[in-house]
């Protein structure tokens, strides 16, 4: 009887202990790619207890697990953890000219530096932020407020969180899908979303994604060569450059020389990111709806090709001193942890945002420049060359749009609530989603809904409670943008104003395209038109006579629609508002209207926006 109630009492104490394994979370952050670990970092630092799972050993997805350590965009618009990532690779490499090692981009880094910082950055919120790599989440099951969430460790232990907000940041919105998310794989037709340049039938089409190379020089006299791959096939490779077996330029495209080809993703430290998108190392493969097993089956096909390339180029480009570099990733191939997926799951969300409203945002049928978390620079750029049906597909490669900004209402699911989603899982078209899967802007969404979740948490009320302006102004406050401006840095006195004032559009930027930078200019020193002020929403029909205002005519309209301008001694509000030369007859500036129109009545914090971008008071 004796050994049955031991037995027992030990049965009753691991039943016990099971029943009180599971954590309790405020936030809890799947995948800790590009989003994810800048969602951790923003929520951790608004002082709310988040957890990062992540399935590789590294931090940082795209960016540094996939090799994708050359940014694409933002190079003028570096802002928040985005920001301190880039001036953390100054500091390491010692300059921003040291960065531009590889012609591809004005950002070129080396992974494992990437994962360093990031992991530093991680580091540094202390308690707040627990990060658990290796891990894999097996099932996500419960509702608002109460989310149920099981995964596996290194070891295959079980465990199992419950949190209060779950942020997806998956590299294919996994946990969106898990939580009966509607979403969307593909193309849409035209019809459907306005752009006269998708196809006229949806399709299940998606970009190329690729597995990464990083190749090292050996010595000259070096022979690097790999073992042939399994059936090898170099026909694939004929047009990647300039070379004897080049006989046809198939995809119409510059034909760059081998060198050229190779230096594209050059690094600071000399190694070569091969990521080549002329027939090169893409390949198309949709494993978004497969399991986990059958994904990772099909993704030896990817890295199978990679490394044919790898061999053509070491054979047919005569390179055979260029290896496979061995002290970038601790895997047993030599190759990056993951694969560079550039499209996902899109989800149905509050938002939906196309390449028309980034094209011309005042003129798209719903305002959503009014709601922007995230700003992006590069144009929509897929890849689609390794399709079968790739001259049949619109033609997007750098497809020419203005800078932009992506609406909040993107990463909140229509139909689920306390789930935020990030990195490329968010409401955006097929189309746009070429310009917002890039790094800097994934890693800004991520910031956003770090911030959104904490909020959440912070007044304990559903994601869906917390106004867009609440996040605008946290983000801003974060060294955040909400608005593509280039005009002032964020170092500026003026710069809140700006992007408060551009983000309600009283009055508005311009954006144009001008190659792979585009640009959108509040036009901060031109002078302030009658005719460009925008307040009737606002404050009913107002009177304003175009042509250029002064400075006195300005203050007086001002004061009579109400703004709070002092009667007294103007000059001297006029310093304590950190602007210059007072003078009531010269023209105002369009920067010195916004800081005295947001001063004045603050229409940025008195008008909540809703997720379209429409005044809900």
């Amino acid at each position: 009887m004796k050994a049955i109630r031991k037995i027992s009492a030990i049965i009753f104490v691991l039943v016990i202990a099971s029943c009180s394994a599971q954590e309790q979370i405020d936030v809890l952050v799947v995948g800790g790619g590009a989003s994810g670990t800048a969602a951790g970092i923003q929520a951790a630092r608004m002082g709310v207890h988040t957890i990062v799972l992540e399935e590789t050993p590294w931090l940082g997805g795209m960016l540094t697990s996939a090799g994708v350590s050359c940014v694409d965009g933002n190079n003028r618009l570096r802002s928040g953890i985005f920001g301190e990532f880039a001036d953390s690779l100054v500091a390491r490499y010692g300059s921003d000219e040291a960065l531009k090692s590889g012609w591809v981009s004005n950002i070129n880094f080396d992974p494992h530096v990437g994962q360093e910082i990031l992991t530093n950055m991680a580091q540094a919120c202390g308690e707040l932020l627990d990060v658990r790599r290796e891990t894999v989440v097996t099932e996500v099951k419960g509702e608002a407020g109460d989310w149920h969430v099981s995964y596996r460790d290194s070891r295959g232990r079980k465990h199992s969180i419950r949190a209060d907000v779950i942020i997806d940041a998956t590299e294919l919105g996994d946990v969106a899908k898990a939580c009966g998310v509607d979403y969307r794989i593909g193309m849409e037709a035209s019809e459907n979303t306005g752009e006269s340049i998708a196809p006229a039938q949806a399709n299940d089409v998606i970009q190329d994604l690729t597995y990464v190379a990083f190749l090292k020089d050996y010595g000259p006299d070096a022979d690097m060569t790999i073992e042939m791959p399994e059936g090898y096939d170099p026909s694939p490779f004929y047009n990647s450059c300039q070379n004897p077996l080049n006989v046809e330029n198939v995809t119409g495209q510059t034909i760059w020389s081998p060198e050229m080809m190779i230096t594209y993703g050059k690094t600071p430290e000399g190694r070569y990111m091969i990521n080549w998108p002329i027939y090169g190392n893409d390949c198309y493969l949709n494993v978004i709806e497969m399991s986990r097993e059958d994904r990772e089956e099909a993704l030896k096909e990817a890295k199978r090709f990679t490394l044919s390339f790898v061999y053509f180029i070491q054979t047919q480009l005569d390179m055979k001193n260029l290896g496979l570099a061995d002290d970038v990733f601790p895997t047993s191939d030599k190759l990056p942890f993951i694969p560079y997926h550039r499209e996902s799951r899109r989800i149905v969300g509050e938002a939906f945002f196309t390449m028309d409203a980034a094209a011309d945002p005042y003129a798209y049928k719903e305002p959503l420049y009014r709601t922007g978390v995230a700003v992006g620079d590069y144009p929509v750029d897929h890849h689609h060359f390794r399709h079968p049906d790739w001259r049949e597909l619109p033609d997007l490669e750098f497809y020419p749009i203005p800078s932009f900004n992506v609406p909040m209402g993107t990463m909140i699911p229509k139909d689920v609530d306390d789930l935020i989603v990030a990195e490329k899982s968010i409401s955006v078209s097929n189309l746009m989603n070429g310009a917002t899967r890039l790094q800097p802007v994934v890693m800004q969404l991520g910031q956003a809904a770090g911030a959104l979740a904490a909020l959440a948490c912070i007044e304990d009320k559903g994601v869906k409670e917390i106004g867009v302006r609440q996040v605008q102004e946290k983000l801003l406050d974060s060294g955040c943008y909400i608005m593509p401006y280039l005009d002032l840095p964020k170092s500026d006195p003026h710069f809140k104003a700006m992007q408060r004032i551009g983000a309600t559009g009283v009055l508005r930027g311009e954006g144009r395209n001008v190659g792979w930078s585009n640009e959108t200019w509040f036009r901060a020193d031109e002078p302030l038109k009658g005719e460009e002020i925008y307040a009737s929403e606002l404050y009913g029909a107002i009177t304003v006579d175009p042509g250029e205002i002064s400075v006195g005519r300005m203050l007086e309209l001002v004061r009579s629609y109400g703004g709070r301008v002092p009667y007294g001694q103007l000059s001297d509000w006029w310093k304590q508002l950190g602007l210059n030369d007072f003078d009531t007859q010269r023209i105002a500036t369009r920067l010195e209207a916004a800081v005295v129109i947001d001063a004045a009545f603050d229409p940025f914090g008195m008008f909540e926006v809703d997720y379209k971008g429409y005044f809900t008071r």
